[in-house]
């Protein structure tokens, strides 16, 4: 199972001892997955289709805690692609009052779109909203990838506000429209781990956080194993110049011809041809500081760009 279907399963258990958290919640999966049938009799049936069985489960519980209505589940199998299961929960018999409350329609009767601020008007509602939003169209990458939370709506103003009651967590979200959808989406592992606290996601908390312990220490060995294999790539490729310059110097005018502090070096980096520039330095009697080693062994190069010139 993904990611995801995991972290949905562990939500679809929660429970909240709130009956304002309920309906906040049951709001939300009702926006972003539900469809609304109107009755000769001007009844209203609501229609929520999910692939989850656990979401399908959560939407039966909560529409009958807390609209106190007949509820169906009916599972229907795809007969193309994957061949999984549909779950249909159909709400029966709602009144005007009942879409009201679910935050569909005004008190005018009129569609209203966005989230209705009633029923965000509470910390504990604001967090269940989310909590809803993520079950009904949410999805979130496998922290051993790249870092992705998204949810998906066909509302541009319900994107909007979803993404400004994110950030009055301060999630930092954005929105971008993909085809005929928006996305609300969030990039930065700190405030998906953050999100995930906020939606009570503990164990897929839990999990993220440690594949991402384990993800940034790999790298940053891999950053650490890199660096010093460049350095110890620098390293060899300045001791070979530096050791082919004093062979030429040697052949050409002698060792014996250069500065007492020149030979000395010199001589060092001859015995010593995988010595670093600080390790020749601490050779030396008295010993000498790492530029000054290389301000003396820079000297010799130019001394063997001389000798090469003048051919």
């Amino acid at each position: 199972m993904s990611f995801s279907g995991v972290t949905k399963e562990e939500l679809a258990r929660l429970s909240e001892p709130k009956t304002c958290c309920d309906l906040a919640e049951l709001a939300a999966l009702v926006r972003m997955d539900g469809t609304l049938q109107i009755e000769a009799n001007q009844q209203y049936i609501l229609n929520v289709v999910t692939e989850s069985a656990p979401v399908a489960r959560k939407v039966f519980r909560l529409a009958k805690s807390v609209l106190d209505c007949q509820v169906d589940i009916i599972v229907r199998r795809k007969m193309r692609l994957r061949k999984n299961n549909s779950y249909f929960v159909k709400i029966y018999f709602l009144g005007p009052a009942d879409l009201q409350r679910l935050g569909l329609f005004s008190r005018l009767m009129q569609i209203e779109f966005g989230i209705a601020k009633q029923l965000i008007k509470y910390r504990c509602d604001q967090k269940a909203y989310l909590r809803g939003a993520f079950l009904a169209s949410g999805s979130i990458n496998n922290p051993e990838g790249t870092y992705h939370l998204e949810i998906i709506t066909s509302d541009s103003q319900h994107a909007a506000d979803l993404c400004r009651l994110l950030n009055k967590f301060s999630l930092r979200a954005k929105v971008s429209q993909r085809k005929n959808c928006y996305v609300v989406y969030i990039k930065e592992s700190e405030h998906i781990v953050l999100f995930l606290a906020l939606i009570g996601a503990h164990h897929a908390l839990l999990e993220f956080e440690n594949v991402r312990v384990l993800k940034d220490v790999r790298n940053q060995v891999n950053r650490l194993v890199n660096c010093e294999t460049a350095n110890l790539n620098k390293t060899v490729v300045a001791s070979v110049r530096q050791i082919n310059n004093i062979g030429l110097i040697d052949k050409t005018i002698g060792l014996a011809a250069l500065p007492a502090t020149l030979r000395e070096i010199a001589e060092l980096r001859l015995e010593s041809p995988d010595a670093s520039l600080k390790e020749l330095g601490e050779m030396l009697d008295p010993k000498v500081g790492k530029s000054g080693v290389n301000h003396r062994l820079r000297k010799i190069d130019k001394l063997a760009e001389k000798i090469r010139n003048k051919k």
